[in-house]
């Protein structure tokens, strides 16, 4: 790996810059390259496990999710899994939009990641699952919360080789 290919991978400072959450050039990342490539990873992840919601046949509410199905109004929570995994998608689709053509915002979309796993265990706690196992996202969520939060801050300082926009993959 050459010192191109690395430049502009991490901050060229630590200090990060509050601005930078709602830049005036959205289309403009000035950040470190490996926030961007950090957040499009992880939004793959949240695009997959939407379409698993939306198309899986109980929409992962019992094969994921360890929900018992068998129960009084087991077909509801198989609709509503479907109907969240459709939500899911529509989030996924526009921060797509964000991360490829206003990249500039990648802060903002490490802070949806980062803010995301805390409503979710708000609204657990305010209306509890039954659940048979543990779910993958009980499990993983509060795992990746110090490696978001530590991208986020990553996102906020800035980077040598910030250029703006290009076509292809990657920021500029």
């Amino acid at each position: 790996m050459g010192a191109q290919s690395v430049r502009g991978l991490l901050p060229t400072s630590w200090r990060p810059r509050p601005a930078a959450f709602l830049p005036a050039a959205p289309t403009r990342y000035e950040g470190p390259t490996l926030a961007w490539w950090f957040a499009a990873a992880y939004l793959a992840i949240v695009t997959v496990r939407s379409v698993v919601h939306l198309l899986a046949p109980d929409g992962g509410a019992g094969s994921i999710a360890t929900i018992d199905l068998s129960v009084a109004g087991g077909a509801n929570i198989v609709a509503l899994f479907g109907q969240w995994g459709a939500i899911q998608l529509l989030l996924a689709l526009l921060l797509w939009v964000l991360l490829l053509r206003y990249r500039g915002l990648v802060p903002l979309v490490l802070l949806v990641f980062l803010v995301e796993p805390g409503l979710r265990d708000l609204a657990g706690q305010l209306k509890p699952i039954e659940t048979v196992g543990t779910a993958p996202g009980a499990a993983l969520n509060w795992a990746f919360v110090p490696v978001v939060g530590a991208m986020l801050w990553l996102s906020l300082c800035p980077a040598a080789g910030a250029r703006g926009t290009r076509t292809g993959i990657g920021p500029r």
